[in-house]
């Protein structure tokens, strides 16, 4: 296992790059404690795979340091680096069986038979593949494959981290929450350093300790689950972060208050905005029906079991959505909404007013 830091990393797959867009992977700071969980969350072609595969060798960076325990490894094979990958697909032998598929990592590693014998039954139990360890390969589901794919990454013993990029893509949806409660329930016992890789909010936000949220080659912010969704320091991570994402509306700021739809709203951060583009953010979740607050109309109500999702129109058009409670009282349309200051937060430029803005340099990974 490692501490992984990152310093000054960027990478271009162009053979001179001079431009900031000529970048892949935008300036990045990063430092990841040793035994962690971590996800890189964001959209196709966001970076966060070129950062993986930076990371583990595949890929030699333009710019910058990437240092296991101080060490940098930058120049390193992923071989020298004790990595190991779990890709999108499963990378198996399918004429061998499940047994000998574990093996085979310690077996190229000089790894005694007795040795491997008790890696290979401990993995084989943590991954319910016990009963399948003489069966050859080519005979399981996709599932069941996939596991062969993280057995032969947590079989070994030397590995500084194990990174998995887009692992249940292949995985059918009843069997997906099934295997990330097992991969999840392995790095707690096991406690090695594990990297995610994922555009799958779900996956990300159950699986890390720590994500690391990502959008056009920059890191925009990288917190706790509860730390993205209770403060999201830019408005990309409001909208990809959440189901309904953050409610984003014009306004202009007045002292400590915003002003949207001519009501004015108290904020947790309106003094510090200054000019750009004003934007007031609220998550669904802290706006109430209330007897005082700012003027809307219910357009149309969605129950999604336990709560219900509604979606309403301020004064000017604006609109906004907001959850409510199974149970609680929706009037047909003319309303007044209430939203929870603390909770509430002004963007200038899409990044959060009073926070450090504009670059990964200010939000990299701390741990």
């Amino acid at each position: 296992m490692a501490k992984i830091s990152i310093e000054n990393l960027r990478h271009s797959y162009l053979p001179e790059p001079t431009r900031d867009e000529d970048f892949a992977l935008k300036r990045v700071h990063l430092d990841w404690a040793d035994g962690g969980a971590y996800a890189l969350l964001g959209p196709s072609g966001c970076g966060k795979t070129t950062l993986l595969n930076l990371i583990s060798g595949l890929l030699h960076p333009t710019e910058g340091r990437i240092l296991f325990d101080g060490n940098d490894v930058s120049a390193l094979t992923p071989e020298k680096r004790n990595i190991a990958q779990v890709f999108q697909f499963p990378v198996i032998y399918d004429t061998m069986t499940v047994y000998d598929n574990l093996a085979f990592p310690l077996r190229n590693r000089g790894v005694d038979e007795g040795e491997i014998a008790k890696r290979v039954a401990s993995i084989a139990e943590m991954l319910e593949l016990s009963s399948s360890l003489k069966t050859r390969a080519s005979g399981l589901t996709a599932d069941g494959k996939q596991k062969i794919s993280l057995g032969r990454g947590l079989v070994r013993s030397d590995v500084n981290v194990i990174m998995f990029d887009e692992p249940l893509t292949v995985i059918d949806p009843h069997l997906k929450w099934q295997l990330r409660s097992k991969l999840k329930e392995l790095q707690q016992r096991i406690r090695r350093t594990m990297i995610y890789v994922t555009h799958d909010q779900t996956e990300a936000l159950t699986f890390a300790d720590q994500v690391v949220v990502m959008n056009n080659g920059e890191v925009v912010q990288s917190g706790t689950p509860i730390e993205l969704f209770d403060k999201p320091r830019h408005t990309f991570v409001g909208h990809f972060i959440g189901s309904p994402g953050m409610n984003l509306m014009p306004c202009e700021v007045k002292g400590s208050k915003a002003l949207v739809a001519g009501a004015e709203i108290e904020t947790a951060n309106a003094k510090s905005a200054k000019g750009g583009k004003l934007e007031l953010g609220v998550r669904p979740e802290f706006i109430q029906l209330a007897k005082k607050g700012i003027d809307a109309n219910i357009v149309k109500v969605a129950d999604i079991g336990r709560m219900r999702v509604v979606e309403a129109r301020l004064g000017n058009g604006q609109p906004l959505k907001l959850i409510v409670p199974e149970g609680e009282d929706i009037p047909s349309s003319n309303v007044k909404l209430a939203f929870d200051p603390s909770h509430a937060f002004v963007y200038v430029d899409g990044w959060l007013a009073g926070d450090m803005r504009g670059s990964s340099t200010a939000v990299g990974a701390n741990s």
